[in-house]
C-alpha cells in the first residue's frame, strides 16, 4: 500500500446535507432525503462508503436544524443490535453496524440555506492544522464506479492545488451543467482548469467537460469563500471561490471520470439508481429483471 499512501492528500470529507428535499415532498416532511434507501442502503451511506474507500478518516456532515437523524444514522444502535443478536439475525446485524464502522462522523450546522459555498464553509471549524485539503462529496451524486477520489488525490499529489471531477458530456446535452475551460496535460484524463461557465448554450461551451459532485479542495478554499460576494438569492457559490483561486494562480485540475452517475436529487434519478443497484443485487436482481422485462412489454 506504499503507493496509495504516498498519494493520500486528504483525511477529511465534507458532505453538504442541509437541503429540505422539496422535490421529494411529502416523504421528506418526516424523513431526510439523504436517508431514503437505494434498495436497502441510504444514499448518505453510499457516499460515506466512497469517502472511506478513498482514504478519508473523518466525515463532516453539514446539516440543518431538525435533520440530526442524518448524523445519528452513523451512531451505534445498541438496543437494536442486541435484539438482532438474540434472534440470530447476523446478516442484518452486519448491515446496521456497517455505517458506524466506516469512519468518524461529525456534524456542522448550516442555519440558513445560503448556497453550497456557505455550506462548505460551515465545516471549517471542524478541521485541524493537519487538514491541508478536504474532499467534498455532494450526496445527490452517485459517481460510479467508485474510486475517482483516489485518482483525484493522486493528481493533487502531482500538481498541488485543487482537483475536481468531470464527465465528458455530448455537446448537445451540455447546457444544464457547469462546464470547464481547460487545456491538456500529458495525461489525457487530467486537464488544467482556467475557468468555468455555468449552464452555457452548446455553441458557447468552452469544452464538453462538465462538473460532477466531487471536489478535492486545497485549504485555501476557505479563505476564498470569505472573500467572494454572494450571488443571486444571497448565496455563496463554491464555483466562485474556485474561480477566485484560479485567478490568483492556484493550480486547479479536473480528472475526467469514465463511468456512470446517478442523480439522487430528484425522484426520477432516484428511481433509476434504485433499479440499477437492485439489478446488481443477487437477492433482488434476477426476479426484478424478469418482472421489468414483462412489465415493459405490457401496453
Amino acid at each position: 500500500m506504499t503507493g496509495a499512501a504516498s498519494t493520500q492528500t486528504f483525511r477529511t470529507a465534507i458532505v453538504p446535507a442541509a437541503g429540505l428535499g422539496t422535490r421529494f415532498l411529502p416523504a421528506t416532511k418526516a424523513v431526510p432525503k439523504e436517508l431514503l434507501p437505494v434498495v436497502d442502503t441510504p444514499g448518505i451511506e453510499l457516499v460515506a462508503t466512497e469517502a472511506a474507500e478513498s482514504g478519508a478518516e473523518r466525515l463532516v456532515i453539514v446539516t440543518s436544524p431538525g435533520k440530526e437523524s442524518v448524523v445519528n444514522y452513523f451512531r451505534p444502535a445498541p438496543e437494536l443490535e442486541s435484539a438482532l443478536e438474540r434472534k440470530g439475525k447476523t446478516a442484518l446485524l452486519e448491515k446496521i453496524r456497517r455505517g458506524p464502522a466506516l469512519l468518524d462522523v461529525e456534524v456542522a450546522i448550516q442555519k440558513e440555506a445560503l448556497g453550497l459555498g456557505h455550506a462548505v464553509a460551515q465545516a471549517e471549524p471542524n478541521l485541524t492544522d493537519a487538514d491541508e485539503a478536504v474532499a467534498v462529496l455532494l450526496p445527490d451524486d452517485l459517481v460510479l464506479p467508485s474510486g475517482v477520489l483516489s485518482r483525484m488525490s493522486a493528481v493533487r499529489a502531482e500538481y498541488g492545488g485543487s482537483v475536481l471531477c468531470a464527465f465528458d458530456i455530448p455537446k448537445e446535452q451540455i447546457s444544464p451543467y457547469g462546464v470547464f475551460d481547460v487545456t491538456d496535460t500529458a495525461d489525457p484524463d487530467v486537464k488544467q482548469v482556467h475557468g468555468m461557465v455555468e449552464k452555457p448554450a452548446p455553441e458557447d461551451a468552452p469544452s464538453t467537460f462538465a462538473a460532477a459532485g466531487r471536489y478535492l479542495l486545497d485549504r485555501a478554499i476557505f479563505d476564498a469563500l470569505r472573500r467572494i460576494t454572494p450571488g443571486s438569492g444571497g448565496e455563496l457559490q463554491l464555483t466562485d471561490a474556485v474561480a477566485l483561486l484560479i485567478k490568483e494562480g492556484h493550480p486547479v485540475h479536473i480528472v475526467v471520470h469514465h463511468g456512470d452517475r446517478h442523480d439522487l436529487g430528484n425522484p426520477g434519478g432516484f428511481l433509476r439508481a434504485a433499479v440499477d443497484f437492485a439489478l446488481d443485487d443477487p437477492e433482488y436482481g434476477p426476479a426484478l429483471r424478469t418482472w421489468l422485462t414483462d412489465r415493459i412489454e405490457k401496453p
